[in-house]
């Protein structure tokens, strides 16, 4: 049955949106870590886009997706009252999460819509939520508000310096873990070397680090193998063993070389589709 697109919203114009989705049934049961798989048309391919919040009052789900491919440049050219012809979820495992105490949310790039229902699960266990967000400059952030709205504490950082703190993320996270021996667990998603980064800033002090291996995903259901990453020296498939993996024991210079197994094909795809919507 199709999914009706209840909202739009451009985030970065041209690069990322926001769809809240009329999904009754997967509002009901989607946790944090969560994802969907969708499809476009009967000849599209399918894709996995995780969730990032979800009200199940209203039956609706949010998922915010970032324009780098043939399919999510056709979902961009949806808007609302517009219908997605396939969504099935909810599909991975679910966080784990448990009330412990402080812990330590980071996002980065569209990863903090990700990362945004998982620190509203923490929040929701009692748990005190300090979230860490990280972009180039101050108009690439994304969530800040809805972040700000239930964390206990909100730290922001830009390259540029144009918006709080003027480095990386790993540098605030360094800073508080060097002063607060309270935070239990950490959870970064987003960029690999970020997260990569994030793993390796923690271990020092100990730090349980949990980390989502969401953008290596393909089918979803474990058919392909192309998710396939070594944890702890053992073979394990992003979407059906995670996407969350401890982050200590994830190779991520395998993982790296890994998401660029299909970026000719991907430039391609999305070439040839931009030339026919203007008749090249």
């Amino acid at each position: 049955m199709p999914t009706p697109i209840l909202h739009k919203e451009s985030l970065i114009p041209g690069k990322t949106s926001k769809l809240v989705l009329h999904a009754p049934q997967i509002a009901q049961k989607a946790k944090p870590g969560h994802f969907v798989m969708l499809r476009l048309s009967p000849e599209g391919e399918r894709i996995p886009l995780t969730i990032a919040d979800t009200d199940p009052s209203q039956g609706t789900i949010t998922i915010v997706y970032l324009v780098m491919g043939k399919t999510t440049a056709m979902l961009e050219a949806c808007n609302s009252g517009d219908t997605i012809l396939d969504l099935c979820g909810p599909l991975g495992k679910a966080t784990h999460i448990e009330s412990k105490g402080t812990v330590v949310c980071l996002g980065g790039g569209t990863g903090v819509a990700a990362m945004h229902h998982i620190a509203k699960g923490h929040k929701k266990a009692g748990n005190h939520v300090v979230a860490i967000i990280g972009a180039r400059s101050k108009d690439l952030l994304l969530f800040e508000k809805e972040l700000t709205s239930f964390a206990d504490e909100m730290l922001v950082s830009t390259d540029d310096g144009s918006y709080g703190h003027k480095g990386l993320v790993t540098e605030l996270l360094q800073q508080r873990l060097a002063t607060d021996k309270n935070v239990f667990e950490v959870v970064a998603v987003g960029p690999v070397p970020m997260m990569a980064a994030v793993a390796k800033t923690t271990q020092p002090f100990g730090v349980k680090t949990t980390v989502s291996l969401n953008s290596i995903m393909v089918d979803g259901i474990g058919m392909c193998g192309a998710c396939r990453v070594t944890v702890g020296g053992k073979t394990k498939f992003a979407c059906v063993d995670g996407p969350e993996f401890d982050g200590h024991e994830v190779d991520f210079a395998e993982l790296h070389r890994r998401l660029g197994a299909y970026r000719n094909q991907e430039a391609l795809s999305l070439e040839q589709y931009r030339c026919t919507c203007h008749g090249k």
